[in-house]
């Protein structure tokens, strides 16, 4: 409905809240309005408005119900009212060979689904198989009592809809009365079926191995069907026999996961764990199978794993309810059992066990000593499952390695700062619980006895203690250089950690942080241990990234230390950044090989890139860093050998050659894109970065010279195409674009030389032959600015009787003896050489001669290898020294066929000034002398074809 259409004013409408609606779930006209809707924030109730407008009943309002629709889509996204009707595809809708294909498919499955209904009916021993000794799907032992109907007399009726009350009965509802006979008319619970213990004798193992694979999933399936059948009816002892069976035929997720459930009910609490890593092993990230696990671990008493499995549950489905409402009656037990803890807490002894500096196994025990009531362990607790991920985010290592204290207590570097420091003085306090399963060998996941080394820490225990009795002297333990203060928010948090109280720890660590910045102290190690704890609470509550960022800044202030890098890892490794994941599990086995989860995890994340990127997956990694060997753990008992660092230098480079390799080729895409864009300016930089990288690459050269040439920056371009000539002197780009740019720098003479480089090398290049003829039009017409045409003069020819030389003549020709030249020429090679003789050795008179024995019509043939400007301008002054004088005519017949020579216009424009004085010279001497087979016009009309 428009606004001009349908607007009311504001007092006449209601305020936008949910409006009890008419028994006919219509909507008031008045709500039919843009003011309305763009006010009304009830979900439901505009729903029904869209609903309405769509009808059409009150008319069509097409910009009123889209504009209902996006405010609806604005307040609930996911609004089933916004989905769009999309009509069935018929053979209409489709081109013809979709829908042909789609009918042969159908085709091919109803035959194929015929014949294999017909095989397996064709199955004598299938059938025998199935048929045999088969057990009903009810067992006879699951009976339902006599006293029970199947179904409630009060179910049989259809509920109504009751009308909405009136508001003059509200004021005389009573609750309590309501309550009442709601309690006396609440159903009560159907009794449980009746499970016998002398249950039927069901095989829970069927031999399947003649039976096809089809046949086997069938029969699978009609097991776990039954299972189900058992399942729904209470019998779960028969429901997990069914499902064994279904699973010895066909191990499936989901038969596994039914069997869970059922161990659940049966309280096997060993069985269903069993089934539910089974299912993660099929399908990491199983929600149902997580789920049943935490189920599983919250029954069995091991709350902090449940809460581990409940949190990815949420992570990756925050709706789920039953995990939700799950985890928060566990975090709401472990609350209550920790005061009790404290009171429970009894004596037990602790022996320190701290390690020598040069990692020998002999250690010097300390004396025992007795631990005071309500002291939580700062120790090692013994651990039944030695490879699995710690509470602070650590790994177990294999069974020879060092245990450390629970959260990250001291500074986990490998250079052994401060060993041995206050080690007799400490003392460590125990809960009951922790002794407990210490005694019985079931110590909680992520037991400190197998995390990764600490070389000060085995020495430097700091006790994250609480209780209640000496619990201010315990909190108020030194840590390190920390002062007072800060040393208490560390202890705190490191018993708020253990306690599983994450973000309260997470505060602790926070608030040590900040005062030690506020204090400015300078104790590096301090504060990367206190990072390193805080990166260990984001991890446990799934705050990937913040871990992230406080192992970086840990990793900063303490280089290569293992806890930080392990953390970091792990958080990458959850989001699924698998090679950053890669780099730091590497640097960490670097550190301390014998961190088995980081090999672990090594081995799966190399399986999954090499599924994501094949066999060139190596070169798609970042560089991993080379580890100094004073921070390797595992290799502190001896120098390593000068092969192994030469083979470390060798692997750093060919790493640094792939890295450098990898960048060039983004860097020069990203430069070929911004040429097709336009981008030159934003290309320049790539190609400059690639040059950087690559420097001997010739492409690059000639690529960053085309931009170079857009920008009108004629001189880099050309340097660029020198550089690239000098990697690639025959490179066609590289001559064409410095022609292009010799041009812009109206260097026009280079300019034809390049582009004739490029028509030798390939004469189809029109765009080549295209420019020369524009460059040699320009070279032409800066020629005739440069040599304007000058006044012609009588030149006075004297001739001279006699063997005397003029001194013009003697200086003209060399001094020195000179052998006779042969003037008998055949061929263009013996005329070629005879005339390279004689312009090596200055022989201008030689050259006379040879010209004058030469019939004109046939110089363009002899001068057709030998043209250059150099032979130009020896045959000019020849020309003009000696033969002008004597034969006027036949100087103007060579020059009439001279110009006629192949290349002859090219090398033209290549000629020097001097070279071009020398030609203008003698068209100025032609001109002066009066011969009656040419005129001074026609001299004119050849200098042109010459100048």
């Amino acid at each position: 409905m428009s606004r001009t259409e349908a607007s009311f004013p504001p007092h006449h409408l209601p305020p936008p809240h949910h409006h009890p609606l008419p028994q006919d779930c219509s909507v008031p006209v008045e709500h039919l309005d843009y003011d309305y809707i763009g006010k009304c924030k009830d979900v439901k109730y505009l729903e029904k408005i869209c609903t309405v407008l769509r009808s059409g009943d009150e008319g069509i309002y097409p910009r009123l119900i889209m504009f209902c629709e996006d405010h609806l889509e604005k307040l609930d996204p996911r609004s089933l009212a916004l989905r769009k009707e999309k009509p069935v595809s018929t053979a209409a809708c489709l081109p013809n060979d979709e829908w042909s294909h789609i009918a042969d498919e159908l085709k091919t499955w109803q035959e194929e689904t015929k014949a294999s209904e017909t095989s397996l009916k064709q199955q004598s021993m299938f059938d025998a198989l199935v048929f045999e000794n088969m057990p009903p799907i009810r067992g006879s032992n699951c009976s339902v009592p006599l006293c029970q109907t199947s179904v409630k007399k009060e179910k049989r009726t259809l509920s109504r809809h009751t009308l909405p009350r009136d508001y003059r009965q509200w004021d005389k509802f009573d609750v309590e009365k309501e309550f009442e006979k709601i309690d006396r008319n609440v159903d009560k619970h159907d009794a449980p079926a009746i499970i016998h213990q002398g249950h039927a004798n069901i095989k829970t193992k069927v031999d399947a191995s003649l039976l096809t694979q089809q046949e086997k999933l069938l029969l699978a399936h009609r097991e776990k069907e039954k299972g189900n059948e058992a399942f729904r009816a209470k019998d779960y002892e028969e429901a997990v026999a069914y499902y064994s069976r279904s699973l010895s035929i066909q191990p499936a997720v989901a038969a596994y996961n039914n069997r869970a459930q059922a161990q659940i009910h049966l309280q096997s609490w060993h069985n269903a764990t069993r089934d539910c890593e089974r299912v993660l092993e099929l399908e990491p990230g199983n929600m149902k199978a997580l789920l049943r696990r935490g189920t599983v671990h919250n029954h069995m008493g091991n709350f902090q794993m449940a809460v581990e499995d409940l949190r990815v549950v949420l992570r990756e489905e925050p709706q789920n309810a039953a995990a939700t409402k799950l985890l928060l009656e566990i975090e709401k037990r472990m609350k209550e059992r920790e005061p009790e803890q404290r009171r429970r807490g009894k004596q037990i002894l602790i022996q320190e066990v701290e390690e020598e500096d040069d990692n020998v196994n002999t250690r010097a025990k300390e004396t025992a000593r007795p631990v005071e009531p309500s002291q939580p362990v700062g120790g090692e607790e013994s651990s039944a499952a030695p490879v699995e991920r710690g509470d602070m985010g650590n790994t177990q290592k294999k069974p020879h390695s060092r245990g450390d204290g629970g959260p990250h207590s001291e500074p986990n570097n490998s250079h052994g700062h401060r060993r041995g420091k206050g080690a007799s003085a400490d003392k460590y306090r125990v809960t009951q619980e922790s002794k407990e399963k210490v005694a019985n060998g079931s110590g909680k996941r992520g037991s400190t006895a197998s995390a990764p080394a600490d070389p000060s820490s085995s020495s430097r225990k700091e006790p994250p203690v609480g209780g209640h009795a000496g619990e201010p002297a315990s909190l108020d333990a030194p840590c390190g250089a920390l002062p007072p203060p800060l040393s208490r928010l560390k202890n705190e948090g490191n018993l708020l950690f253990k306690n599983g109280q994450f973000s309260d720890a997470l505060e602790k660590y926070s608030q040590a942080i900040q005062g030690f910045t506020d204090s400015g102290m300078d104790s590096p190690e301090d504060l990367c241990i206190l990072y390193s704890n805080r990166a260990a609470c984001y991890l446990k509550d799934g705050n990937c990234q913040e871990c992230i960022q406080d192992c970086t800044r840990a990793l900063e202030l303490q280089p290569f230390s293992l806890k930080p890098l392990l953390r970091r890892a792990t958080a990458y490794d959850s989001l699924e950044r698998y090679r950053k994941a890669y780099v730091d599990y590497k640097t960490v086995l670097q550190i301390d090989i014998s961190v088995q989860a980081a090999n672990d995890s090594v081995s799966r994340i190399t399986r999954q890139l090499i599924e994501e990127d094949g066999p060139e997956w190596r070169e798609k990694l970042p560089e991993i860093p080379l580890v100094p060997l004073s921070a390797q753990q595992h290799r502190r008992e001896g120098p390593p050998s000068v092969e192994l660092l030469q083979a470390r230098a060798e692997k750093a480079a060919r790493d640094a050659e792939r890295t450098a390799e990898v960048r060039f080729t983004a860097v020069k895409q990203e430069g070929n894109d911004f040429v097709k864009k336009g981008q030159y300016q934003d290309a320049l930089g790539k190609y400059t970065e690639g040059l950087q990288l690559k420097p001997e690459e010739c492409a690059v050269y000639t690529n960053r010279a085309l931009c170079y040439l857009k920008l009108e920056r004629f001189t880099e371009a050309k340097q660029d195409c020198d550089a690239a000539l000098k990697v690639d002197p025959t490179n066609k780009k590289a001559f064409y674009r410095r022609a292009l740019a010799n041009r812009g720098l109206k260097d026009y003479v280079a300019c034809s030389s390049d582009l004739q480089q490029v028509l030798q090398q390939d004469p189809n290049v029109q765009e080549a032959e295209k420019e020369l003829e524009e460059v040699t039009v320009l070279l032409r017409q800066s020629l005739a600015n440069v040599s304007p045409a000058k006044p012609r003069t009588t030149v006075p020819i004297t001739e001279v009787a006699g063997d005397e030389e003029t001194p013009g003549a003697a200086q003209s020709e060399s001094p020195r003896g000179e052998e006779p030249i042969n003037l008998q020429l055949t061929n263009a090679y013996e005329y070629g050489q005879a005339l390279n003789a004689a312009r090596c050795s200055g022989n201008t008179a030689a050259c006379a001669a040879l010209l004058a024995s030469t019939p004109p019509e046939r110089l363009p043939h002899f001068l057709s290898t030998q043209l250059d400007g150099n032979t130009i301008s020896f045959i000019m002054q020849a020309l003009d020294s000696h033969l002008l004088e004597k034969d006027p005519h036949l100087v103007y017949q060579h020059l009439h066929h001279l110009h006629t020579t192949h290349r002859f216009s090219v090398v033209l424009m290549l000629l020097e000034k001097d070279e071009r004085r020398h030609m203008t010279q003698l068209f100025e001497h032609m001109s002066a002398v009066q011969s009656a087979e040419f005129t001074e016009n026609d001299v004119q009309n050849l200098a042109n074809k010459y100048i």
